[in-house]
This record gives structure tokens, sequence and C-alpha cells, in this order.
């Protein structure tokens, strides 16, 4: 990946050494919340230094050539549901930075016999197409779908916190109830509606039903019809190339191939920020942490891993029900019980037979990321944390099933198991992708409980990953609220920076009064 010369520095170390130079602040990992907050302090004056492990940056939204010549695959995030709808990403205007493509269908979810359930961007078209249980889909989804910007408020705010809207967390409330328990069948009549919305609470990696999952599934679910499911065009490293630039234009820096093993490799700075698993943050930062707050962070506990395989193909597809060409998402496993056999049985740590399968087609919506008529496929399934098996064969085995022929179609693959995606990124302790599993008293404790969970009770430490409030996901807020707690507690400063991309180069505001520019800290 190339970033252009801006007026920061990027720059690759390939070696450890002292900087010079002792910035304000120091990140640690560039994934989507790292640069989030590199790009809020960076906002405010701060002088940033970012510094990445790996020699691109970008941790869980990355985009490369890792199959053949003129195949280019997104390494762990691929579609995304928040990028529209994260209050960090509109106050970055991201849809006016870069270029996104949403595809009519937002995600589908095909059963046996050439069937699907279909999940268009248009609620109402959706609830005509799921026959008797449309209007329970209307009725499940039209309040938070007319809500939305509420939702995003209080499924991405500070959990233990008041929420803004509590007339539409309680309606939100309500559903996650009625659709986190066993009685979650109780609303519907045929198997469409509810294996639609059960391929959704799958995203969540934790056995079902469950509240969490019922949460997360039905916030996606939210979004798909509120202004659906984006894809970039360039693939998901076209985000981290926009928040890294607007870094480098307000002075920051981006270091890569810098392997931290201790925090006295790094410069002196007033506050360092962890966009690393908590585990990661706690050991480096072991020597200012109250053995209490270590103890608490031990008792975190990981979720289950992901398997996931990349395929270079000769031509899109051959889905047998044809309506799953208009979607960029698909996921497999079938009808809602088998599913979610399939999910128990990961986190009973077995494997299952009959696999929950995400995909993500986004050559059918992008051309940039495949030769003229071949295409490349994402895909993932759950396995236990640490499993060493290549799960290729059961991938191919579970979209053939609703494809026949799609294994005549692979050129090559390149396949990560659960323990390869920890070698690749160690974040991903034994493959959970989420930084810790997002169980509702983890979503509430992230990863301790606390008012303000980003900030580590150690001089001048601060977590902003997946492993904080308000979990995973690619929205950046993990990262906004932990710069906004390191401006607050390190510099005083009372007032958020504008993150609108008008105000690029916009002058310095750490001040001693403890005033900046536009917008007010708490929001």
């Amino acid at each position: 990946m190339r970033v252009p010369a801006r007026s920061g520095s990027f720059r690759s170390e390939g070696h450890k050494r002292r900087m010079n130079s002792n910035p304000d602040a120091i990140v640690i990992g560039s994934g989507p919340n790292g640069l989030a907050a590199a790009v809020t302090l960076a906002r405010a004056g701060l002088s940033v230094s970012v510094y990445e492990r790996n020699a691109t940056p970008g941790g869980g939204a990355r985009t490369e050539p890792i199959t053949l010549e003129g195949f280019v695959h997104d390494i762990c995030s691929a579609i995304h549901p928040l990028a529209f709808a994260s209050p960090f990403f509109r106050k970055f205007k991201l849809a006016d930075r870069i270029r996104f493509v949403v595809p009519p269908i937002s995600y589908a979810q095909p059963l046996d016999g050439g069937r699907a359930a279909i999940a268009y961007k248009d609620l109402d078209r959706t609830a005509e197409s799921l026959g008797a249980d449309g209007p329970t889909w209307r009725r499940l989804l039209q309040p938070l779908v007319d809500h939305v910007d509420a939702v995003a408020q209080f499924t991405g705010s500070e959990i233990l916190q008041f929420p803004q809207h509590p007339l539409i967390a309680a309606r939100f409330g309500a559903r996650m109830l009625t659709q986190g328990g066993p009685w979650w069948n109780g609303l519907f009549r045929e198997e469409r509606a509810p294996a639609l919305l059960t391929g959704v609470f799958a995203h969540s990696n934790l056995p079902l039903p469950s509240l969490a999952g019922a949460a997360a599934g039905l916030t996606l679910a939210t979004y798909a019809h509120a202004g659906g499911w984006p894809v970039p065009i360039g693939g998901s490293q076209s985000i981290t190339n926009e928040l890294i630039a607007d870094v480098l234009d307000h002075g920051g820096e981006v270091v890569t191939g810098a392997h931290i093993t201790s925090l006295g490799e790094l410069p002196d700075a007033r506050a360092i920020v962890f966009d690393t698993s908590a585990d990661a943050a706690a050991r480096l930062g072991a020597d200012r942490l109250s053995p209490r707050y270590l103890r608490r962070i031990r008792r975190f506990r990981l979720g289950n891993g992901v398997a996931k395989v990349d395929f270079a193909l000769s031509g899109p597809v051959p889905w047998t029900n044809s309506e799953l060409s208009g979607t960029a998402t698909v996921h497999l496993g079938g009808r809602r019980a088998a599913v979610a056999r399939s999910e128990r049985l990961v986190t009973a740590g077995r494997y299952s037979d009959d696999p929950y399968v995400l995909v993500a087609q986004p050559s059918l919506f992008d051309a940039s990321r495949a030769p003229t008529g071949k295409h490349v496929l994402w895909a993932y399934t759950h396995v236990p944390p640490g499993s060493t098996i290549d799960q290729s064969e059961a991938i191919i085995r579970q979209i053939e099933r609703f494809a026949p022929g799609f294994r005549d179609l692979i050129l090559a693959t390149a396949s990560r198991s659960a323990s390869d995606m920890e070698r690749y990124d160690p974040n991903y302790i034994g493959g959970d992708i989420a930084s810790g599993a997002p169980t509702l008293r983890q979503i509430i404790a992230r990863p301790v409980a606390s008012t303000e969970p980003w900030r580590m009770p150690g001089r001048g430490l601060y977590l902003a990953s997946s492993a904080a409030v308000p979990g995973p996901g690619v929205h950046g807020l993990c990262g906004y609220y932990a710069a906004r707690s390191v401006l607050r507690h390190e510099f005083g400063v009372a007032r958020m920076p504008s993150l609108d991309p008008k105000n690029r180069r916009a002058a310095p505001s750490v001040t001693t009064d403890g005033f900046g520019p536009d917008t007010p800290l708490q929001q």
C-alpha cells in the first residue's frame, strides 16, 4: 500500500529504535480504532505517532493481493454496515471522502431447494417477500429503521450512561428480548424470516439464541434497511488510506514494521493509546498498572475463533437462486435451527458438519478487485478458539450446497486457520477477531466495568481497540472515545475538534484554558 506524502510522514522502520522526537501522543496499532484515535488527537493539535507491527497499516481493514496477480482481497473486514451509521464516521464524513456502492440487497440467506430469504435495502419489499411473516418483520424493524440515528447513538455509546433516546432504547430492548431467548420462534409462522434474522445474528460469533447476539443482529438488520450495507470501492484499505491521509495532513506520522515489545522502546509521550488486545495492552503497561486491574484484565474472556478462505474465481458464484447475485453478503447454513446448532457446537469446542459460513462477493459491485470477467470471494466460518484446522473444504462444500459447480470456478485460494489469524495479527488471540467475546456482560463491562473504560489506571495509558466499549465492528468509536478521554485527562481539552474534511489543517486546539474548536466533548 502506498500513501502519498503529506505534511506528516509515513515510513517503514523494519527495526526497533528509539525516536529522537517526543510526540504528545503515541498510538500502538493502526486498525480503524487506532487511526480514529490518531485522527482525533492530531485534529486537536497534538503531535501524534502511530506504530504498526505489520508492513502495511490497517489492522482489520487491509486489502492485499494474496492469491493471484490482479486479484485483491480484504484481509478481515469486507462489507461495512457501520460506515454510514457510526457517529465517528459521520463526523469524519467518510461517505464524502471515498466511494461506496450500496447493493440493492443488503444480505441474503439461501435455503435448500433453490429458495432464499432476502433482506432488500427496501424494508417494504423485504416484508412483502417474506409471506405470512412479512408483517412481523415490519413490526420488528420499522420502529428502529425510522429512528436509525437514535439506534446508532444508543448501540454505539458508553453503555453505563443513560441513553439520549430512552424510548428508542426501550423499543430496542424489547425486540432484543423477543429474539434473544428460547422463545425466539414465537413470532414467526414460516422459516424464511427467522432464518434471515439468524444469519445476521450469527455475526456475533456467540451461541444462539442469546441476548447479545440478538442485539448485534438487530442493529445490523436496522442498518440494512436504513442505509444499506455499503461496499468500499478498492476494498477496506480505502478506509484506512483516508484515515492515514487525515493523520498526515495534521502533522502526524505513521511508522510501519515497528513491533513494540516494551514501552521503553518508545519516545516519551504524555499519552500512549493501545489499539491492541486488552491482554497486550496490560502486558506492555504492566509496570504502570495496579495488580487489581491486571487481575480484572485476566478475567476478560476471549471469544470463538474464525477460519477464513479467500478465493480467486474464473467467474461469479453460480447460486441456484439468482437473486443472490444482487447482494455482496450471503449467510450460509440454512434454517434457523441449523445455524443455531452450528454456533452452539463451536462454543462447545466442536466442529459442525453443517457450518455457518459468512460470504462476501465484493467484485460483483467493484470491478477493481479482479481482472475482467473474474471475481474474488471472501468467506469465513466460526471455529473453536486456537483451531489449527484448515476449513477450506468445509467452506467449499457449504457454498456448493447452494451453488453447484462453484468448485470448478476456483483458480486459487488463500486459507487461514484460527491460529493463522493470530499469527497474522497477534491481537486476534485464538482467532478471535472481536478482541473479546461480545457477550452482554462483556459489552457493558469492556474490558472492565467503568464509566470511562478506555482510561487505564496507569499514567497516560488508554485502550482504544475493540476490547473497549462499544466493542467490535469497523466504526472507529473505541478510538474516538479513547481520544476524547486523552484530551480531557492529559491535556485539559473540554471540546472535541471538528473532523470535517473541510477543516483540514485546522488550527491547534490544545489550550491552557481547556477550549478547542466546535464540538462539545461530551457528544
